[in-house]
């Protein structure tokens, strides 16, 4: 498979080495905007659809837009199925973002019959509400977090309950073990906006569209990894 790695993120100078982080590249995705904000953040940010890669990576990002279905497809079709699971099972630091965080559930509403990677226990499942609700489909905007101190995760460092974060999407997950759930958002109803265990963070949000904030659980995200 060829590598397609867009940026090296070094001039070559001596200094402090950054953790390398390994962007998962499937042709769906904010992929140069999350690339830049983990450098900012202090990481060797590559986007990249090389297996080699993620296994030399001290941190993993699944970004991604687009269907459920869709993604599953190219994901196996390149050959990243396989790798990804065994990122997952390695618990090396791990950041899902959006679509990349609906991949680690069972299931969609959204693509029937597709498996996701079944890391989390549940099915992702369409946001519905009456013609004449004011909560439009797909929630797009900016929303607040309610933290659940049972779950803290390092990714939350410093994240005040009630912080604002950018969301666009049709779709949530509903993780069976609660205790997964790091954060709820509410639109019409409550839902799982992050999930946490081990070494493992996702956002429903865009943690790279959503300023300063989504910009310490980057730092946060890549302060984890080794460097």
């Amino acid at each position: 498979m060829q590598e397609s790695v867009y940026s090296e993120n070094g001039d070559g100078k001596q200094g402090r080495v950054k953790p390398l982080v390994a962007i998962i590249d499937y042709g769906m995705g904010n992929l140069r905007s999350v690339q830049k904000a983990l450098e900012k953040a202090g990481g060797d940010a590559r986007v990249t659809d090389s297996p080699r890669l993620l296994r030399q990576s001290q941190g993993v990002v699944l970004p991604g837009v687009g269907a459920f279905g869709e993604a599953v497809h190219r994901l196996r079709r390149q050959r990243l199925w396989g790798p990804l699971k065994e990122t997952l099972e390695s618990n090396k630091p791990f950041l899902g973002i959006c679509l990349g965080y609906q991949l680690l559930f069972e299931d969609s509403q959204e693509s029937p019959g597709v498996r996701g990677l079944g890391w989390v226990q549940g099915s992702v499942v369409r946001f519905r509400f009456p013609k004449q609700s004011a909560n439009k489909v797909p929630h797009m905007g900016w929303n607040t977090l309610r933290i659940n101190l049972n779950n803290p995760s390092s990714c939350l460092r410093g994240v005040p309950s009630g912080t604002y974060f950018y969301f666009v999407h049709s779709f949530y997950p509903k993780p069976d073990d609660a205790t997964w759930v790091a954060s709820t958002t509410v639109y019409g109803r409550p839902f799982a906006s992050t999930i946490a265990k081990g070494a493992l963070f996702a956002s429903q949000f865009h943690p790279e569209k959503s300023g300063d904030q989504g910009m310490r659980i980057l730092r946060n995200f890549v302060r984890q990894l080794k460097s």
